[in-house]
């Protein structure tokens, strides 16, 4: 079949493939929102690494050396069991754009530490509610390989905003869970 498709009715398909897919939505593209917020984070984990000053700035530099590693890692495997099974996998800069659920900006790099670092607290924050429902699409969708590739990028979120949050001299989920206490206190 695919034989006698040219390119662009080939590219036209996969498009409509795509967008039927995240209108649904499927494991497959919940899962793409993963990978293109992986891929700027990884861009972002730059940002406040090459600008982050003051006193904590070694030790931030260092664990985003280590987080820019790890998320290539999951990038990449995270793009071939898309593959495997037997998805559509973002490719281009427009794609990982369009489907990114990050916030970025040339002016954060100006930031202080503590606001550079929290940026990335809640970027990671925001990872874990497309993981989440990508792990539920993916057991319902019956895909253990994916349910359980996903559930282990949800613990390495959870560690790296325990990580971030240690530097900022709080527990793991200060300031994530629950709203402010003082708009309640008048």
């Amino acid at each position: 079949m695919t034989d006698t498709m040219t390119i662009a009715d080939r590219y036209a398909a996969e498009q409509a493939q795509t967008e039927h897919d995240h209108h649904v939505p499927t494991a497959g593209a919940m899962t793409n929102h993963i990978l293109a917020n992986l891929h700027i984070s990884i861009v972002k984990f730059h940002q406040v690494r090459w600008s982050v000053k003051g006193p904590l700035a070694v030790s931030v530099r260092s664990l985003l050396n280590d987080y820019i590693a790890t998320y290539r890692r999951q990038f990449d495997a995270l793009g071939e069991l898309l593959l495997d099974e037997g998805e559509i996998v973002s490719t281009t800069t427009k794609e990982f754009h369009d489907y990114n659920m990050l916030q970025e900006g040339g002016d954060k790099k100006y930031f202080a530490a503590e606001d550079q670092i929290d940026g990335l607290v809640h970027d990671a924050d925001t990872h874990n509610l497309f993981i989440d429902r990508a792990i539920k699409l993916a057991e319902k969708e019956e895909r253990p390989a994916l349910a359980s590739f996903l559930t282990d990028l949800r613990g390495t979120n959870n560690h790296i905003i325990r990580e971030l949050q240690a530097l900022l001299g709080k527990d793991a989920r200060d300031g994530l869970d629950e709203e402010d206490d003082d708009d309640d206190e008048d």
